[in-house]
């Protein structure tokens, strides 16, 4: 019988995990993004393998797929899959962890210098006047010597940290109750415990947590009210760890001085409708849609990975798990562990 394949999330073109499917024989469907859960949960009722970036998978959605013997997040963040569903049904999540940790470090660092050098405003004026004379609004900042906070210092956080540490010579601290003080300073990060005593000490904050119960509005109200007004926010990470509306308030009355985000709690986002419709047309504000991680190269690695671990399910081997996400390491069927 040929093996069926649900890619979701059609949208993000991922033509090197297509093309390889494919050439493997399987009977490959993509399917949109946003898709209805019961919609979706009829989508995969004859499924084998399930991928997702996305597209929740819900235990109702897992229910209706009796074949289904592994579920593949082409990606990191794994909060939109219910794992404890898939345990209790014997179907093993693998996410793939590690193939745009520099990737989405230098786009975070890429906002950073984007924000301190107010790099948006100046090339909107110059499309719009032809140039920008040297004037108070166009000051920017240098980002030597500057304090870097990082909320989450795992793959992505520590490669930030090298190139920021000895490239621009910012003093980075780090906020991560899951890495000790020893793993943070080889990577030159200097670990604080107390996360608003750390946000009032910071230049910049970015995020690189996972997204949680613990973590979901990490940074609310009162942590924001905890950065100095000249500081900027980073989120590369996912958009829920940030309270949106206190953000929006915090940049709307100069409680700090400018975000920029490439995650969102609601995807895609929108001119209008969205919590954070009010930040388009803002100076201070840069939003990207959610693309940190797509480069040529990143997307090449993601496909190998991911193609990789397609093969070990649909041979019926047990998959491998690279991540140590204790969500998935708390499996124990149909999983290997390895770095």
């Amino acid at each position: 019988m040929t093996q069926r394949v649900i890619r979701a999330d059609a949208e993000l073109h991922c033509d090197g995990i297509d093309d390889g499917l494919r050439a493997r024989g399987v009977d490959l469907a993509l399917t949109p993004a946003g898709m209805a859960e019961a919609e979706f949960g009829r989508a995969v009722r004859d499924a084998d393998l399930v991928l997702t970036c996305y597209q929740p998978i819900t235990e109702d959605v897992i229910r209706s797929a009796p074949r289904l013997r592994g579920i593949i997040k082409y990606g990191v963040g794994i909060d939109a899959i219910d794992i404890e569903a898939a345990r209790r049904h014997r179907v093993p999540v693998v996410n793939v962890p590690a193939y745009a940790e520099e990737t989405v470090a230098e786009a975070a660092l890429a906002l950073l210098l984007a924000l301190a050098k107010k790099i948006v405003p100046v090339q909107q004026e110059v499309m719009r006047h032809g140039w920008a004379w040297p004037e108070p609004r166009w000051l920017g900042a240098d980002v030597s010597g500057k304090v870097l906070g990082l909320v989450g210092v795992g793959r992505i956080g520590r490669a930030m940290a090298r190139m920021v540490g000895p490239g621009f010579r910012m003093r980075v601290l780090g906020y991560d109750p899951y890495v000790s003080a020893a793993e943070m300073g080889l990577a030159g990060v200097e670990r604080r415990a107390d996360l608003p005593g750390m946000l009032a000490a910071c230049d910049f904050v970015s995020l690189h947590a996972v997204l949680t119960p613990r973590t979901r509005h990490l940074i609310g109200a009162a942590e924001l009210a905890r950065m100095k007004p000249s500081a900027f926010l980073i989120n590369v990470s996912r958009g829920a760890l940030v309270d949106e509306a206190a953000l929006v308030h915090a940049l709307h009355t100069g409680r700090i001085a400018g975000a920029a985000l490439d995650a969102y709690g609601h995807e895609p986002l929108a001119r209008a409708g969205h919590p954070l419709s009010p930040l388009f047309g803002r100076d201070n504000v840069i939003l990207s849609p959610h693309l940190a991680f797509y480069t040529a190269e990143a997307m090449h690695r993601l496909a190998g990975e991911t193609l990789r671990r397609c093969d070990e399910i649909l041979r019926g081997d047990p998959v491998l798990v690279t991540s140590a996400d204790p969500r998935l390491t708390a499996q124990t069927e149909g999983v290997v562990f390895g770095g």
